[in-house]
């Protein structure tokens, strides 16, 4: 029965996907939907052969990988996607962060403290298109539910991760469906169940292909919607992930406490990239304490983090930075104690890692009358996504750290 309803979903697609045709409409006329499917690594797309995403995938453009920035967290990468600049560049260095200069401590659920515009820096495109005339929607995106230089999206929904995907994809097609002049050009949307699955059993899971193959159903909810709207031939999709996942277990941990005094530390971030700095000041007795002590976890100084990562020096880091290698995971004892009581469940996954890491990569697909059809791209960096979407609805990019030739030969020619 699965084999016949994903090859149904499959059909539906690739007959939606026809139907734009091979004429593109001007840029002034396109709409884009960003599609981001938090956690989703570039090797489940053959691994579990989501026919939705498949069907598109053989009809547009394909990356065998998508190389997010450092650290592979979510709130950071996304945020580069929609700016084309880098983590040190737009500012949101990691999912947790303080600054010397804004009250608070960001993270995921303080809503209050990711509503300080100082915290975002550059343009997203939903502000990009806004300038210039053009309205923007955002069906769940970091960044969009503040004013960032005095503009937001028209339409946005503050998060909510309850909210049935279904309802999701039916807020982006009633946005579609508004007369031509209050219709948005660009628009998100976000899921989030492959990356829950990911953590908690682990990227080789069945529950991972189960959350892979449910999100594909409302893709192919959604390119449906389209059709049945009559936008298919104005409609682009760009559908990626921020990172992607790496397998992590009991027998690979750093315990913290075996190495200092958790109690007298202040502690931002905790893995895989510690963030820390010391209760009395004393950097030099923190750094001497963790450097070298264990084989997985490489510590520096934050004004002598490797060049690689890109993050030396950035005012937004504490003291003391630890970078465990690729699986392993840093924890507290009294973490390891809940877990061997089943006060709480280990993680199965986790990112973060250096993304030169396989696992780290995510996924890139992007179909539409703009777009080339039948084309596979090597891997690249997801800094170059920005340039790509403005070239697709004609919008003069903001300053960002992208280049245009890396995706040139991802739209139609010509156009």
């Amino acid at each position: 029965m699965r084999l016949t309803r994903r090859s149904l979903l499959a059909a539906a697609v690739a007959i939606a996907v026809m139907a734009c045709g091979n004429a593109a409409p001007r840029p002034d006329r396109a709409i884009l939907i960003l599609i981001s499917i938090d956690g989703f690594r570039w090797d489940y797309f053959d691994r579990f052969t989501p026919p939705a995403l498949t069907a598109l995938a053989d009809d547009g453009v394909r990356a065998d990988g998508l190389l997010p920035e450092f650290p592979s967290k979510t709130f950071p990468n996304h945020y580069t996607i929609v700016t084309g600049l880098r983590l040190a560049h737009h500012g949101i260095i990691s999912n947790n962060m303080r600054a010397t200069d804004i009250p608070g401590e960001f993270s995921l659920s303080n809503r209050k403290v990711q509503a300080d515009p100082r915290w975002w820096g550059g343009e997203p495109i939903w502000n990009t298109a806004e300038k210039q005339g053009r309205k923007a929607a955002a069906m769940f995106w970091p960044g969009s539910e503040t004013v960032i230089n005095g503009r937001q999206a028209t339409y946005w929904t503050p998060y909510d991760d309850d909210m049935p995907n279904r309802d999701r994809v039916n807020r982006i097609l009633g946005w579609l469906t508004l007369p031509e002049n209050e219709r948005p050009s660009f628009l998100t949307l976000y899921f989030s169940d492959v990356d829950n699955a990911g953590h908690s059993s682990g990227p080789d899971s069945a529950e991972v292909k189960d959350a892979v193959l449910r999100v594909d159903a409302e893709v192919a909810a959604l390119v449906s919607g389209v059709t049945a709207a009559g936008l298919a031939d104005r409609v682009n999709y760009v559908i990626v992930s921020d990172h992607g996942m790496s397998a992590v277990g009991t027998d690979r941990v750093i315990v913290l406490d075996d190495y200092v005094n958790v109690d007298h530390l202040n502690i931002v971030d905790w893995s895989p990239v510690l963030a820390l700095s010391p209760n009395d000041g004393d950097v030099e007795k923190l750094y001497a304490a963790l450097k070298g002590k264990h084989p997985a976890l490489d510590v520096y100084r934050s004004s002598e983090i490797p060049a690689e990562y890109r993050l030396a020096g950035h005012p937004r880091l504490p003291a003391i930075v630890g970078i465990a290698k690729e699986g392993w995971t840093i924890t507290s004892k009294r973490n390891v104690e809940r877990w061997h009581s089943h006060e709480r469940r280990p993680p199965g996954g986790e990112h973060g890692f250096a993304a030169t890491a396989p696992s780290m990569q995510g996924l890139f697909i992007a179909n539409g009358p703009r777009i080339r059809r039948g084309l596979r791209v090597k891997p690249f960096e997801n800094i170059h996504v920005y340039e790509l979407m403005c070239a697709v609805l004609g919008l003069q990019p903001a300053k960002n750290d992208g280049d245009p030739a890396v995706t040139r030969d991802m739209l139609q020619p010509n156009r």
